[in-house]
């Protein structure tokens, strides 16, 4: 961006030099002509220098924006792992746990909800597909295939992992398993 600027200070600084040479050598008065001339080539530099300003602009804008949007993203991933760790915890606390030490236990899912929700502050998204969702190459990362009967080919079979968009850009695909079954799903019977 600085040599954007910088090339538009050197042009202004390029017309003022041809100025002053041409007051100094042109000791005769100029032809209506080449007023003319001079004019449609000043007034075409200056709509290209004030297109350029406007680009310039324009960009810084957008880089802006996408920092705004973007600039979290390797903090995000990092603390991914810490949901994760926190999710896992609290997957493996049995009903005995969970009476003993119950105070503990709920200041984790108060904590695992409030990283949630600042997540949802900072527009970081979760991406839990559901059983039987399509598998999305780009929001999916397959970690195995099985013939799982009743399913449908190319179907979502498990989530082993979430997966986590910010701003609606990935930084973690689901990791999940995929259904390989070729056989047709058979419609589930219902009793008489």
């Amino acid at each position: 961006m600085s040599n954007d600027k910088n090339d538009f200070l050197d042009d202004i600084d390029e017309i003022e030099a041809e100025l002053e040479e041409q007051e100094l050598a042109d000791l005769e008065p100029p032809t209506v002509d080449e007023l003319e001339d001079e004019n449609k080539q000043l007034k075409d530099r200056l709509m290209r220098a004030m297109a350029e300003t406007e680009n310039i602009r324009k960009r810084g804008e957008r880089d802006r924006r996408e920092a705004e949007a973007y600039g979290g993203t390797k903090l995000a991933r990092d603390l991914l792992s810490v949901h994760d760790n926190m999710a896992r915890a609290l997957e493996n606390i049995d009903e005995e746990l969970r009476e003993k030490h119950g105070s503990l236990t709920e200041g984790l899912e108060l904590t695992q909800r409030e990283l949630l929700q600042v997540f949802e502050k900072h527009k970081i998204v979760k991406v839990a597909p559901a059983n039987g969702d399509k598998f999305d190459p780009k929001l999916h990362q397959a970690m195995f295939e099985a013939p799982v009967p009743n399913t449908v080919k190319g179907t979502v079979i498990q989530t082993m992992a979430p997966g986590f968009t910010i701003a609606g850009r990935l930084i973690r695909a689901a990791q999940v398993g995929v259904s390989s079954n070729t056989d047709p799903v058979k419609p589930a019977e219902s009793e008489d």
